[in-house]
């Protein structure tokens, strides 16, 4: 305990009674949140004379504000310095100084740490010296004769070596300057480390006299988000009531003590770049032409002497001349090396242009809080955002993939105010009491919107699809022919309203890129992927509604290779044009004509085969009689009339072929030079 103590009393001497200059705080004035996850904080604040103004920050939030801080001193002072802790461990930083902390040391520890360092002592006595060495040694004490570890300290003074035991220290002070300085600072180190989840950053102005300083920075911080509750008047069915909130959260170190808040929508580009980690540039290590060794040579076999390009001629010419070498400009992948080391700070040079202040800032609209907002730290509040009357028209919404038999009852909202209304819940409160929740987008000014807060049991819904399909036009251009069919789909809304009154039903029809809409001409609204119909059904009547469309579809075929079937289907339909089915016609019985003539060039192809078979069968019969036998005459004889017929039939043949290759020449030059619409 008394080591403690004395410890204690060591460190206390070593920190000086104050700093330079004075202390002074910048509370948080202004604060603009962004919906893109990240805010604007401005601090306002005086200073007089040399001033310092520490701010803690959270340690991952570093980066953020050395990429975007701000401080101006606003009096004609100006700003010094910006320091803030390393990045490197806290124990390394530790054994960076002259003293070392780490570990939590205790008084023997420190004081074998200042072996060599003058110090003076007082027990109560005083005496000064040099510190030589800390060493343990055994005590005898009485009664029992109990031996105890006691730590003596061995001083080199001007009178001798002094052994002081510690137990009778009541108090150590460094003489060396330099020595107190590094234990302030490893000190300092370690109050500043106490929260390991932020940072100190000490802004140092310097001038003179009372001033006004600002600092503005950019850090993380949570997006902040909007809810609307929507209350209908029986009154007035055309309007409602919106009021709007906006969710804020303070996650900050400061408290919001009557800040000008800010609320800003939009996506500003904002990113994480890493400027608080050491970044370091590797570089060649070089080695001295003076100590290097001779390298062994090998050396390549001759070849025959080429001429010198003309860049090596001017070489030899300032070789000759004893003029050094031109230095050569860096290659493009020389400064590349350059380029990467300052790619840290590279990619901040590039600058925005300012905003415009007001309602709408930019490429954002903002919501500026009329009154100063207090919202102290770690915890958050609600604000109004909006609070008047908006067109608000109660009608059902059926959209068959969400609900196939009822449409949900819903609000077709226009934003007739001058705000900007975000994304957010809507609780709807119809009749005094709870109606129903509903999601809101993204509303500009007088742009209307569909919400849906419930089913509405009171209306059913049935459909229906039929299709059908025809012939448009057919044309042949060079022996294909294009057929264009048009297709038509006619979708049968059945609505049925079981209501004591009328109801007003907005159809989504979904939206098919590849059809045009023919019935209704034109949809009440349309989006991308759907067309919105108005429907109005009187009470507990039932409406057909119907919508029609047309789709466009191509088929083509060459008529050449093309089913015989099918084109005397198409040459026969009543759907193809006249011309069309005559040139049709007339390419069909060109094709029929060329068909007929090569079955019958397979068919005498045929007979020939079986000719040849009979006649090799019949040498084998020969062969297996005498010569001068009757059967032998008899195979004989069989086998020159087939030989006979054989030059026949291949004679007919050669012409079946000559005829049918005439009349796929002229099917060709005749489909080439078709062109019939």
């Amino acid at each position: 305990m008394k080591q403690l103590a004395l410890a204690l009393a060591l460190l206390a001497w070593a920190v000086p009674d104050g700093v330079g200059a004075a202390e002074a705080t910048l509370p948080v004035s202004k604060v603009t949140v962004f919906s893109s996850g990240v805010a604007y904080f401005e601090h306002n604040g005086r200073v007089t004379d040399a001033a310092e103004v520490t701010m803690r920050f959270k340690t991952e939030g570093i980066n953020d504000l050395l990429k975007s801080l701000v401080v101006m001193d606003l009096g004609g002072g100006s700003v010094s310095s910006v320091n803030y802790a390393s990045r490197e461990p806290l124990e390394r930083a530790l054994k960076g100084f002259g003293v070392d902390l780490t570990g939590q040391p205790t008084l023997p520890e420190l004081l074998r740490q200042l072996r060599g360092a003058t110090v003076s002592v007082r027990t109560p006595e005083l005496a000064s010296g040099k510190i030589l060495a800390v060493r343990s040694q055994k005590k005898q004490l009485l009664p029992g004769n109990v031996l105890v570890e006691e730590q003596i300290l061995e001083l080199v003074t001007e009178e001798g070596l002094k052994a002081i035991p510690l137990d009778s220290i009541r108090s150590v002070s460094l003489a060396d300057a330099r020595l107190n300085a590094e234990l302030q600072k490893a000190l300092q180190l370690l109050a500043e480390n106490r929260d390991v989840d932020t940072r100190p950053v000490t802004l140092r102005f310097a001038g003179k006299g009372e001033r006004l300083v600002r600092v503005g920075y950019v850090a993380e911080a949570p997006v902040w988000k909007s809810s609307y509750r929507l209350v209908f008047d029986e009154a007035r069915k055309d309007e409602a009531l919106m009021q709007g909130w906006a969710v804020v959260e303070n996650t900050s170190e400061s408290d919001w003590e009557k800040v000008t808040l800010t609320l800003a929508s939009g996506r500003p580009i904002s990113f994480i770049q890493d400027l608080y980690t050491p970044l370091y540039v590797p570089r060649p290590v070089v080695q001295s032409e003076r100590y290097a060794s001779l390298r062994p040579q090998e050396y390549a076999e001759g070849m025959e002497t080429l001429k010198a390009p003309a860049s090596s001629k001017a070489m030899q010419r300032r070789e000759a001349s004893g003029k050094p070498p031109a230095v050569m400009a860096p290659a493009p992948a020389s400064t590349a090396i350059a380029a990467d080391a300052g790619a840290a700070n590279g990619a901040m040079r590039s600058d925005l242009q300012p905003a415009a202040t007001g309602e709408t800032a930019g490429e954002l609209f903002v919501y500026q809080m009329k009154e100063p907002v207090t919202i102290p730290r770690r915890q958050s509040a609600m604000l109004p955002i909006i609070n008047q009357k908006v067109q608000a028209r109660k009608v059902s919404i059926y959209n068959q993939r969400a609900l196939a038999n009822h449409p949900l009852s819903g609000v077709w909202l226009t934003n007739n105010t001058d705000l900007t209304l975000l994304a957010g819940p809507v609780t709807l409160l119809d009749g005094g009491t709870y109606a129903g929740d509903a999601l809101l987008g993204n509303i500009t000014p007088k742009e209307r919107r569909l919400l849906s807060y419930a089913v509405d049991l009171k209306t059913t819904v049935d459909s229906s699809v039929k299709s059908s399909k025809k012939i448009a036009s057919a044309r042949i251009v060079r022996g294909t022919m294009t057929i264009t069919h048009k297709r038509y789909f006619t979708q049968t809304y059945s609505l049925k309203n079981k209501a004591d009154e009328e109801r007003v039903v907005i159809i989504e029809h979904p939206f098919n890129p590849e059809r045009t809409l023919i019935e209704p001409k034109e949809p009440t609204e349309k989006t991308p992927e759907l067309y919105r119909f108005e429907v109005t059904v009187p009470a507990g009547a039932t409406r057909a509604f119907d919508v029609r469309e047309e789709q466009t579809e191509m088929e083509m075929m060459d008529l050449l290779p093309a089913d015989l079937g099918t084109l005397q289907m198409y040459a026969s339909s009543d759907e193809i044009p006249r011309k069309t089915r005559e040139a049709l016609a007339e390419a069909v019985r060109r094709r029929q004509a060329l068909a007929q003539a090569e079955r019958e060039v397979t068919d005498l192809t045929k007979q020939i085969a079986d000719l040849r078979r009979d006649q090799a069968e019949t040498r084998s019969n020969m062969g297996a009689v005498t010569r001068n036998s009757q059967a032998y005459e008899r195979f004989e004889k069989k086998l020159l009339e087939s030989e006979t017929r054989i030059e026949a039939v291949q004679k007919e043949l050669e012409a079946k072929r000559d005829a049918a290759e005439k009349l796929r020449q002229e099917l060709n030059d005749y489909l080439a030079g078709l062109n019939v619409e």
